[in-house]
This record gives structure tokens, C-alpha cells and sequence, in this order.
């Protein structure tokens, strides 16, 4: 069995962070090519790319929904057996990745028969219109065959990053996203099978993916090794898991719930060209957000292990430094949006009046984002220290609380420009939300620690 070249208790913090993060940022990035490419070829396919584009759209709350679900079970047991680990007990560490493995398989099974039978009328619900439906639905029939292999690669690759293993965590994306981006324009254009052919090819490379994580979980190098014995649904284990996993599925889950109040909205106020826009808007979003988690995964085994291990002051410098990151990446996101909005947009789609409009609205639905630095390293830290519902909350706090009542609340209030109040909802709900998260963090992490400091005094 091979050791991580990172030592999570001893390695400088900075040093540990920078190797563990620059793996991540960059397999979080490379995953988000898996749609992202899609998105690209599609919103060129000839003639009917922006409607085809828009119907993806569509499909956006489902295939958020299903990596959300690999977040609550990956990033709950990927926490907690950093934590086990720095207290030394790889033992409960190993039962925490098999019922881990274990859950991810049912909640694939049941995923996939569900919403096959739920396609259509999931689709016209979340803004789909006669002219995209038969986009979306063939799409998204193709993509959920491969539901195990979303889980399995997304969900189980946490154990992995959670180890040290930064550099073969980042491996499972790349493999996937070269495999996707080489198979995309063969099935696209090359079988002519259009939106099908992307969803084959997204799935095809999910599948090697998950290929990837599961010999790696039973190979020599790794510590906590997936076993037989240990694939059992166990609540006493998964109890914990999802209770932790909870914020982060939210995080993203919550997507969806985005997505839908936003498709509606505007296919009400505006209709498939400004649906196409937020589209676009959505996925530059997705892009630049990529880093914050990448960061965050990295910084995650840090805290857990070393919270676990009593190495406090270990803690607090790594979440100091992921802070400063975090708000690096966040205005440089935001003003290379806001100065170039052009550049981003023309990679999803030429149609001269898609761009214009799109490049209008994005520099509101953006806005906001500088603030997000703030948001993310904030609750990710609580995440990583075992903090369920303070955590839970601060998910929900931004999207379910503020994001998706602004959305149908603002258009009553600007009557007189009903769809940029929609693309204004977005800023308005990042702003408050960081505000509040920033407040939030200041008054529960000193104490946080402090009973830390005392447990293991006692």
C-alpha cells in the first residue's frame, strides 16, 4: 500500500493546500467540460443549434440533480473519513467508504427508472416548449443510462482526494473529459445522431471514469480500499454521511430548483430566445464556479484531518489562506465577465441575436459574483469540520430562501422590465447571501474550535 505525497498533519499548510488544491481546480474544471463541450458542439450544429441548445437547457435540474446526489454521499463520507483518519481509526474509515459505494449504487437504480418514466412531463415543467421538447427528451433518454457511472466516478472519487491522492483524484476527470471531448464530434457530426450522440459520448466517458475510480479503490496504492464485506447499507454510518452531505447536495441541488423558477420565468416573460441566453448565462456560471470547488476539495481533508488530529492552529491557517484564494478567484472571475462578456458567449453559439442578447443579460445575472470567494470558503469549512446544520442552512440560505422567491418577486415589482428583474434576482441573492455567511462564520468558528480545544482536553 502506497503513502499520498502530501502528510495531511505534518506538510506545511500553504505548501499541502497549493498540491492538493491545483489538482482539484483543475479536474473540476475539466468536468465541467463534460457539459460544457456538449453545450458548445450542440449550440453549433447547423440550423437548429439554438433550439437544440435551449433544449439542453431544459435538461440542466436533472443532470444538476443526479451529480448533486454523488455530492451528498461523496462529500459527507469523503468528510467524515478524514476525520476518522486523523484520529487514527482507518478502520471505520473503510466502513464509511463501503457503505458509501453501497447507497451510491441504489440511489443510481432508482434514479434511472424514475425519471425514464418522468422525462416528458419533467421537461415541459421545467420550461420546455413544443419547439425543444424533442431535444431535451432525447438527450436526457440517453444520459440517464449512465446514472451509476455519474455516481460512481463523481461520488467515489472523493475517497481519493480524501487520502492525499490529489494527483490520480484529478486523473479520473481528465481520462473522462479526453474521452468525452474526442467522441463528441464523432457521434455528433461524424453518426449524425445530434443531441443522442452527446449524451452517448458523455456517458461512454463517465464510464471510464468510473472505471478508473474502482480500480483504483481496490489497487495497492490506496489506504482506504473498497471492500466486499463493507458494500452494506449501514444507517448508523450513512446517518452521519448524509447529514454532512446534506449542504453540499443543496449547494447543488438547489440548481435545479434555480433553473426551473429561472426557465419558467422567462419562458413566460420572454420566451426560447431569452431561455437559450440564461443557457449560456448558466453555463459560463458553471465554469467559473468550478475553481471554488476544486479549492474547496482540496482544502477539505486539511481541516477534517487535522480537526480530527487537534491541530487547531493547522486549521485555522488553511482556512485563512483558502479564503484569500477563494476571493482571488472570485473577482477575477467577475471582471473578466464583466469586461469581455463577448469572448464567453461566442464559444456556446454565433446566431447574431442570441449573442447580443446574451451578452447583455450576462453582465446582470453576474453582477454579484465577486462576493461568492466569501461565500464558498465560508460554509466549505464548515463542511469540512462536521457542522451539518449550520452548513444546511447556509446552502439554503442563498438559493431556497432568497434566490428562488426573488426571482418571482422582483418581475412584480420592476413591472417595467419584467425579464431583466429576473436576471436580476441572481446578484441580489448572491450579495445577501455572502453577507449573511461572512456574519455567520465570524461568531461560530472561534467557538467551534474552542470546544474542540476543550473535548480533547478533557
Amino acid at each position: 500500500m502506497a503513502k499520498p505525497t502530501n502528510d495531511l498533519g505534518r506538510d506545511r499548510v500553504g505548501t499541502l493546500l497549493v498540491r492538493l488544491a491545483l489538482p482539484a481546480i483543475a479536474a473540476q474544471l475539466i468536468n465541467a467540460l463534460y457539459n460544457i463541450v456538449d453545450r458548445m458542439y450542440i449550440g453549433h450544429i447547423e440550423g437548429v443549434g439554438d433550439l437544440a441548445l435551449t433544449g439542453l437547457g431544459v435538461c440542466f435540474p436533472v443532470l444538476m440533480f443526479i451529480s448533486a446526489l454523488s455530492a451528498l454521499v461523496g462529500m459527507g463520507g469523503g468528510s467524515r473519513a478524514a476525520i476518522r483518519m486523523g484520529e487514527g481509526r482507518e478502520d471505520l474509515a473503510n466502513e464509511i467508504l463501503g457503505s458509501c459505494a453501497a447507497l451510491l449504487a441504489v440511489i443510481s437504480a432508482a434514479v434511472t427508472v424514475v425519471f425514464q418514466l418522468l422525462k416528458e412531463p419533467m421537461l415541459l415543467l421545467f420550461g420546455a416548449s413544443g419547439n425543444t421538447i424533442g431535444y431535451a427528451a432525447d438527450y436526457l433518454g440517453v444520459y440517464l443510462w449512465g446514472t451509476l457511472f455519474v455516481q460512481v466516478s463523481l461520488g467515489l472519487n472523493n475517497f481519493i482526494t480524501t487520502q492525499g491522492f490529489s494527483t490520480y483524484s484529478m486523473a479520473t476527470v481528465v481520462i473522462g473529459a479526453i474521452t468525452n471531448i474526442v467522441l463528441d464530434p464523432i457521434f455528433i457530426f461524424g453518426f449524425g445522431m445530434g443531441v443522442k450522440g452527446a449524451a452517448l459520448a458523455t456517458i461512454l466517458a463517465q464510464g471510464v471514469s468510473a472505471l478508473w475510480v474502482l480500480s483504483f479503490l481496490r489497487g495497492r496504492r490506496t489506504r482506504l480500499r473498497l471492500q466486499a464485506r463493507c458494500l452494506r447499507l449501514r444507517w448508523s454510518i450513512l446517518a452521519p454521511v448524509v447529514a454532512i452531505g446534506v449542504s453540499p447536495f443543496i449547494m447543488q441541488s438547489t440548481e435545479s430548483l434555480v433553473n426551473i423558477a429561472l426557465n419558467s420565468s422567462l419562458k413566460h416573460y420572454g420566451g426560447d430566445l431569452y431561455v437559450g441566453a440564461m443557457t449560456i448565462a448558466s453555463s459560463i456560471m458553471q465554469v467559473l464556479w468550478m475553481p471554488f470547488q476544486g479549492l474547496a476539495q482540496g482544502a477539505q481533508p486539511i481541516i477534517g484531518y487535522n480537526y480530527g488530529a487537534g491541530s487547531l492552529d493547522r486549521v485555522k491557517r488553511c482556512f485563512s489562506l483558502m479564503l484569500r484564494f477563494s476571493l482571488l478567484l472570485s473577482v477575477a472571475g467577475w471582471a473578466a465577465v464583466e469586461l469581455f462578456p463577448g469572448v464567453f458567449v461566442a464559444l456556446f453559439n454565433n446566431k447574431p441575436e442570441l449573442v447580443a442578447l446574451t451578452v447583455r443579460v450576462l453582465r446582470i445575472y453576474m453582477a454579484g459574483f465577486f462576493m461568492m470567494g466569501l461565500q464558498s470558503a465560508c460554509q466549505q469549512t464548515f463542511v469540512a469540520l462536521g457542522q451539518a446544520r449550520v452548513s444546511l442552512f447556509l446552502a439554503l440560505l442563498r438559493k431556497v430562501i432568497l434566490l428562488i422567491p426573488l426571482i418571482y418577486l422582483l418581475p412584480l415589482l420592476l413591472t417595467g422590465n419584467q425579464v431583466f428583474a429576473v436576471y436580476l434576482a441572481e446578484p441580489a441573492a448572491d450579495l445577501l447571501a455572502a453577507t449573511a455567511t461572512g456574519l455567520v462564520f465570524l461568531r461560530r468558528f472561534p467557538r467551534i474550535l474552542e470546544a474542540r480545544r476543550k473535548q480533547l482536553g478533557a
